[in-house]
């Protein structure tokens, strides 16, 4: 019967042989521990196995539920891929008949073109016989037209020449000092070369200059300095007069052409 009441001996004695009495106890005392161990072990794996378990279940769902999406992704790919081609089947039969009408289109131009062109030529072929029947009438309008020249040099020379001296008595006309005297001084001067010069004459500026004589009142205001801001109906009239220069010319030359 165990003695409760020995602690030192561990209440272990199993032998009381005289030789290693305390080396049996100690191995005694180092089973208990290493059979809890064991038996921790076992659960252990035993817990370790529920948890493998469970996890390999988790992995399994998640795995289908992903094979699923997968396929469902496929079968959606898969149904979208044919609408394309039944898409792009009928937009190459709609390209292949617009081509073929295209290709028709074409060759009805190119036999437009080709009649248009032989009118073309045939056009042409007349405009080079006008060209060679109306040469003869060119050189002499080119040759009118040089004639003329001089004369419409001395229009223009005669034209500035009016223009600065009708500035010069708008500028008197305007002025309250410079004397009236002056004025008509220039007025009877224009007046005499008008009737007297032969380009002046052609223009028959003579009315004109009676008319802005008569009629030309404007004046800019109170401090202007500038002469060429006097006078209205003056610059119209030139510019009328220049008008009928370039007119004169070509007139001119249509009747030396006519004459001949």
């Amino acid at each position: 019967m165990n003695d409760l009441n020995d602690p030192p001996n561990w209440n272990i004695r199993p032998n009381s042989r005289a030789e290693g009495g305390d080396g049996s106890r100690w191995n005694y005392a180092l089973l208990v521990p290493m059979l809890g161990l064991a038996a921790f072990r076992w659960i252990w794996s035993r817990e370790s196995q529920k948890e493998i378990e469970k996890e390999k279940e988790a992995f399994r769902q998640r795995t289908a539920a992903f094979q699923r999406d997968l396929e469902a992704k496929y079968h959606a790919m898969i149904s979208e891929n044919r609408r394309a081609v039944a898409q792009l089947s009928l937009e190459l039969e709609k390209e292949q008949n617009r081509t073929t009408s295209y290709r028709e289109a074409l060759i009805s131009q190119g036999r437009k073109l080709v009649e248009e062109k032989k009118l073309l030529e045939k056009e042409r072929a007349q405009v080079m016989q006008e060209k060679r029947q109306l040469q003869p009438l060119r050189s002499a309008y080119q040759s009118c037209l040089e004639r003329e020249e001089d004369w419409q040099r001395r229009a223009r020379l005669l034209l500035r020449e009016f223009e600065d001296a009708l500035v010069e008595r708008q500028n008197i006309y305007c002025s309250l000092v410079l004397p009236r005297s002056k004025r008509l001084e220039i007025e009877k001067s224009l007046l005499v070369r008008a009737s007297v010069d032969p380009v002046a004459a052609d223009l028959e500026m003579v009315t004109g200059l009676t008319d802005i004589f008569k009629h030309d009142t404007y004046c800019g205001d109170v401090w202007n300095t500038n002469k060429r801001q006097n006078g209205r109906l003056m610059w119209l009239y030139l510019k009328y007069w220049e008008l009928i220069v370039e007119l004169k010319k070509f007139k001119r030359v249509e009747k030396a052409i006519l004459e001949k």
